[in-house]
């Protein structure tokens, strides 16, 4: 890692565990970043930041709930009334879904959408003020695979993700004269709980773990090269394994994926 992160104020959501935890941990040990951890979970938060090796004065604990998005902006104050800016958000905490779409409550999709899109976004409309009245920042949005095609099971997920990647889009073009830029990366099988903790049709968790997870790419080898395409300033970046192919299906050959998407197993 070059020194692309060093002396910079960094938000992770979604820290307690899985991607954010990995972020967490490879930006205090390979920088000298102030990092703020949020999450709902405040005590895991603490002891991630403690296991990270951060001294009290490179870290803040902020607790956040995406599902209550209108307190995102009085969340944001605080934040900034930490360091006094915010110069990287990494807008990583969501959630996923294993169910299939006419065997999903209608409530378990707004609950996708407000946790992954509506949340996401009210949280980044918190910050970009403060990035403006300092004169730049950055963005980092993780979306998925799911955000650039669907699959089985994913239904009111990728729902939420393509949503984040019109809006983010969007967004990228409106601040680049506010020397914002802005970077969507899409994962395809992380090992993390994500598949555990993913809600099924009636909004209860799976509670299990997919076998494509388990066998997916280490979240560490994740999230180093997470945080090179974030260096990069890269508009979007897929990151997994054999998975990310079917990006350039969906581009080059979109019938030749759905036919693959209907026989994969997905779980």
């Amino acid at each position: 890692m070059s020194r692309y992160f060093d002396h910079k104020v960094i938000w992770v959501t979604g820290a307690s565990s899985g991607i954010g935890e990995a972020l967490v941990k490879n930006l205090a040990k390979n920088s000298n970043a102030k990092i703020i951890l949020s999450s709902r979970k405040e005590k895991q938060l603490h002891w991630v930041a403690e296991k990270s090796g951060l001294n009290a004065d490179r870290y803040a604990v902020i607790p956040l709930d995406l599902k209550d998005y209108k307190e995102m902006p009085g969340i944001a104050l605080k934040a900034v009334q930490q360091f006094g800016r915010i110069d990287i958000l990494i807008n990583n905490a969501g959630l996923s879904q294993r169910s299939l779409a006419m065997e999903t409550d209608i409530e378990v999709d707004k609950q996708l959408i407000d946790t992954d899109y509506i949340g996401t976004v009210a949280l980044t409309k918190a910050v970009v003020p403060y990035m403006i009245e300092n004169k730049g920042g950055q963005i980092v949005v993780v979306s998925s695979l799911m955000g650039i095609f669907g699959a089985p099971m994913r239904s009111g997920y990728a729902g939420a993700k393509h949503a984040l990647h019109g809006f983010f889009d969007a967004l990228r073009a409106e601040l680049f004269s506010q020397n914002i830029r802005i970077t969507m990366i899409c994962p395809g099988f992380i090992q993390t709980d994500i598949s555990i903790n993913a809600v099924t049709g009636d909004g209860s968790s799976q509670g299990t773990m997919d076998d494509a997870t388990k066998n997916g790419m280490p979240v560490n080898i994740f999230a180093r090269k997470m945080l090179y395409a974030i260096e990069k300033q890269k508009k979007q970046k897929a990151i997994g394994g054999k998975e990310v192919l079917a990006v350039y299906l969906k581009r080059f050959f979109p019938d030749l994926l759905a036919k693959i998407i209907r026989k994969a197993k997905v779980v």
